[in-house]
């Protein structure tokens, strides 16, 4: 049985073509959807080497290709026949998501990086390609104002009920946090993202 936020996945794949969708123009996709969304996101995101990323997102990815309703592939999302039924008998917000697939039918590549770093410069602060696109002064001047501010060196303390990955990543960027030191006596969580190696390669990724 499919989660809500993943049969998302599948309606908002569906709703730009069924793909195949370049990994990183369908991050910033359902980035702006959930941005856009009058409901609490289904997604949450980090900044990351090419702007906002969700790790939910991506591990929802990995069960859909599992159970057969996404292609194998890494570098695109793209529904298999069965993933396209799955998504025209289970759509969540179908006729909402329909509008924003036209709305951003053009929408890809530099241009969608633009747009999503123009109007949330936040999720830029990471980005590994700033130079390489062609934004103008003033979004690279919001940019620069979104980043943390250097404070005195420090320790500070975070635990994560009630938080997503995303939402504890986030509050470590905010604060300017470079080092995390895991002091769990075992550090498993049946929680996604909060068991040690994933948590340990989510810190390394941001």
């Amino acid at each position: 049985m499919l989660l809500e936020r993943q049969r998302l996945l599948l309606t908002l794949l569906e709703a730009v073509g069924g793909g195949p969708v370049r990994a990183t123009d369908f991050q910033k996709l359902l980035f702006l959807y959930t941005q856009e969304s009058r409901t609490a996101p289904a997604y949450e995101f980090v900044p990351y080497k090419f702007g906002a990323f969700s790790f939910t997102a991506y591990a929802d990815k990995r069960k859909l290709i599992a159970v057969g309703l996404l292609a194998d592939d890494d570098q695109n999302w793209t529904l298999t026949d069965a993933g396209r039924a799955a998504a025209r008998r289970e759509a969540v917000e179908p006729l909402r998501l329909a509008r924003f697939g036209r709305q951003h039918a053009r929408l890809r590549g530099d241009a969608l990086l633009v747009e999503q770093y123009r109007r949330f410069p936040w999720y830029a602060t990471r980005s590994e390609i700033l130079d390489q696109l062609p934004l103008a002064p003033e979004t690279r001047a919001r940019i620069e104002a979104a980043r943390p501010a250097r404070g005195p060196a420090g320790v500070v303390t975070i635990g994560y009920e009630g938080r997503s990955l995303e939402s504890y990543l986030n509050a470590l960027l905010r604060d300017g946090v470079t080092l995390l030191c895991d002091v769990r006596r075992n550090p498993l969580s049946r929680k996604y993202g909060f068991s040690k190696g994933t948590l340990g390669k989510a810190c390394e990724g941001v």
